[in-house]
């Protein structure tokens, strides 16, 4: 990773150029692919990657960042990669006793073994890196949502040498972060203008909370209940559509859909989603009430691990609605893990 005279992060090498396993110019099905320097230990056994295997990865980036080592050395593929799975990274702070405790949390939290208890959403790491470089910078130390402030007392030149190294570090890692997050999902810098073109001043997008789900063509309900779990900021827990034993079009329904209450009649630009189930096909409406979305405000698109759409036209609307209108291949079932506004 080199950093430009704009100070933009360069992702240059991705570590797997020179260990794919080629047969006849193709990878070979089931393939590990990456380098074990920074293999997650879930990608190392072959089970099932996805974002929180990238805020690992990450996070032994930012481990050799600070300390100018990776945290698991060895001799080949396989001893690392055991490595990765079985031992706790050495701590930061016996390597360089001036990382704040609050960095060194940050990272090992981001290199822990169980998915689960990592950061969540590269958005989330990049919120943590945000406010240990505002303790670097402020002088002060972030507690819950209060800020301490402390005595500024003068220090030798080298140290300070050495917070300003640090405060780079930190700059580079957050920046990372926030394009490995092209998860697009949380933007919240984008067209932050206090308002957009021809409405009202809204300094940050609405909160779209689940409210329900919409199945005129069907019995009425698609999981209700679960709504709220796409709109809770966790990305490991979602709303599901009932289970299918064919695709739509075979059973003559139109779709399903995810319905979401801004609270108030709000002007949308783009509404994103992260699922578990890649492959799906969806499209945004809206409306004013949750029974009725005439209106529909965006392109129809196949949601990958994530997609974004972009709001057409200019109206306002309360309610909006994820509409479904096919499953992925393979599955009989969409799960939406999470929904933002923007």
């Amino acid at each position: 990773m080199l950093l430009n005279g704009h100070g933009q992060a360069k992702v240059t090498d991705f570590g797997i150029a020179r260990s794919l396993d080629v047969q006849h110019g193709m990878t070979q099905t089931g393939t590990v692919l990456g380098t074990s320097d920074y293999i997650a230990p879930e990608q190392a056994q072959g089970h099932r990657v996805d974002e929180h295997t990238d805020v690992y990865s990450l996070g032994v980036v930012l481990y050799e960042l600070l300390t100018g080592e990776v945290p698991f050395p060895g001799e080949n593929f396989v001893a690392v990669a055991m490595r990765h799975i079985n031992e706790p990274p050495p701590p930061i702070r016996d390597r360089r006793p001036d990382v704040s405790p609050r960095l060194e949390a940050a990272v090992h939290r981001a290199m822990a073994k169980d998915p689960h208890d990592r950061f969540q959403t590269m958005a989330e790491l990049a919120d943590e890196l945000d406010a240990c470089l505002a303790e670097v910078a402020d002088g002060g130390v972030t507690l819950r949502n209060a800020r301490v402030r402390v005595r500024r007392r003068r220090v030798p030149r080298r140290r300070r040498v050495r917070r300003w190294m640090i405060a780079v570090l930190l700059l580079v890692a957050a920046a990372l972060a926030a394009a490995a997050a092209a998860a697009f999902l949380y933007d919240r810098s984008r067209d932050d203008d206090g308002g957009s073109p021809g409405g009202s001043a809204q300094t940050t997008p609405p909160h779209l909370r689940g409210a329900g789900a919409f199945d005129p063509y069907g019995t009425g309900g698609e999981h209700d209940a679960e709504a709220p779990n796409a709109t809770d900021g966790d990305s490991g827990t979602y709303w599901p559509t009932e289970s299918y034993s064919s695709s739509f079009a075979a059973i003559g329904k139109p779709g399903v859909g995810l319905v979401l209450d801004a609270g108030r009649a709000v002007r949308l630009r783009q509404v994103g989603i992260v699922t578990d189930t890649p492959g799906f096909t969806a499209v945004i409406r809206a409306g004013d009430s949750r029974s009725s979305f005439p209106n529909t405000i965006s392109a129809s698109k196949t949601v990958g691990r994530s997609a974004r759409f972009t709001i057409t036209g200019d109206g306002e609307y309360r309610y909006f609605l994820v509409w479904i209108t096919a499953l992925a291949d393979g599955y009989d079932v969409a799960h939406v893990n999470e929904v933002k506004a923007a």
